[in-house]
């Protein structure tokens, strides 16, 4: 494997440039611009400090090479083999390099506004969405990350027709990202008297939270309606107008927050799905157009559209992406995802490493 040694050569002197700066007296008085630097710098650390792997290794194996010259019998024998096995380190830390430098998703590090709806199956999908709420909520637990429903729409029996969950921590999209898509339930339903296993879906959509500046929304390209809150929430609901709707004409988007009481929380609620939303449109329009766009988000909640399937009778789960089956059911929907979220991540990777590769060898 061929690397481009003249970039990581300059990946090797801008390091260098970043460790003088993150110490100059000057930078240390502007804490964003510190942040900046230290982001910079984590980035591309690694890449170099797996470059100077590879060079000393590659020094290592021509010093053992020019001493099994000077070598006989069993000295002889002894470095050959220390070179090869250097040499082939090397090629490891080579693709290790190939690794590091694939382009970064620089979404990773976001927030997220995860939005469940239910899909094909009634009042069933409706109860399916709960579950899919709970878990990913207990997911978000257990990595430390805080959640808020940002709106929600309930069903009578503890169902949602659609509920949008903001979750905020470390790393959260970059993990998150792969649980975009269709995921089906296979189970007998609490209202089924006769004991038949039904299947019902629902949509999965993970956004990366935008930041205000990075979605320019004029005051004219807003239609803003207020109304009163409907379903639960006792007296108040039918008091106050406190419900906010947000229509983004030139898109079309529409967006409901009623679950505070107060209009300017429901209205600043909207808003940031609003801004995640017009984020998703506009990164997918522009995808399009340069003709690389990858289906990132649902657009129904057809079962034939399925990434995932909750077996209730076998107690299993499969995501149909890696063709991966684990029977811990139970433990999944409490929010044990890392083993399917990291396998669909490790599958991702791989193919875009190998694409790399392939453009190395070229």
């Amino acid at each position: 494997m061929t690397l481009d040694e003249d970039r990581l050569r300059e990946l090797e002197r801008r390091l260098g440039e970043l460790e003088a700066r993150l110490t100059d007296p000057a930078t240390l008085r502007d804490p964003d611009r510190i942040r900046e630097l230290a982001r910079e710098r984590a980035r591309i650390a690694p890449v170099v400090e797996a470059y100077r792997r590879y060079r000393r290794l590659g020094e290592d194996a021509e010093a053992a090479r020019a001493m099994a010259r000077e070598a006989d019998g069993e000295s002889a024998r002894w470095l050959a083999e220390e070179e090869a096995r250097l040499r082939a380190e090397r090629a490891a830390v080579a693709e290790e390099i190939v690794g590091l430098l694939l382009p970064r998703d620089d979404r990773d590090d976001r927030d997220v506004i995860l939005e469940i709806r239910a899909g094909a199956g009634g009042e069933e999908a409706a109860l399916f969405a709960a579950d899919l709420l709970r878990m990913y909520t207990r997911y978000a637990e257990r990595r430390g990350w805080r959640t808020e429903v940002l709106s929600a729409n309930e069903t009578g029996i503890g169902g949602f027709k659609e509920v949008v969950l903001a979750v905020r921590g470390e790393g959260a999209f970059g993990r998150l990202k792969y649980e975009s898509g269709v995921h089906r339930v296979q189970r007998v339903p609490a209202t089924e008297s006769a004991g038949r296993i039904h299947t019902s879906t629902a949509t999965v959509a993970v956004l990366p939270e935008a930041e205000e500046l990075e979605v320019t929304i004029a005051p004219e390209d807003l239609e803003i309606d207020t109304h009163r809150a409907s379903g639960a929430g006792g007296q108040h609901v039918n008091k106050t107008e406190s419900a906010v709707r947000i229509v983004h004409k030139p898109t079309g988007i529409v967006v409901t927050c009623q679950d505070e009481r107060s209009q300017h929380k429901n209205r600043e609620r909207a808003m940031r799905i609003l801004r995640a939303r017009l984020l998703a449109f506009y990164r997918e329009a522009r995808e399009r157009e340069e003709a690389s766009l990858r289906r990132s988000q649902v657009r129904s909640g057809e079962r034939s559209e399925k990434i995932r399937t909750y077996n209730f009778p076998q107690n299993r789960v499969t995501d149909h992406r890696v063709g991966l089956t684990i029977h811990r059911l139970a433990e999944v929907l409490d929010g044990d995802l890392d083993e399917l979220i990291e396998t669909v991540g490790a599958s991702d990777e791989a193919a875009r490493l190998s694409a790399a590769a392939g453009k190395v060898e070229g």
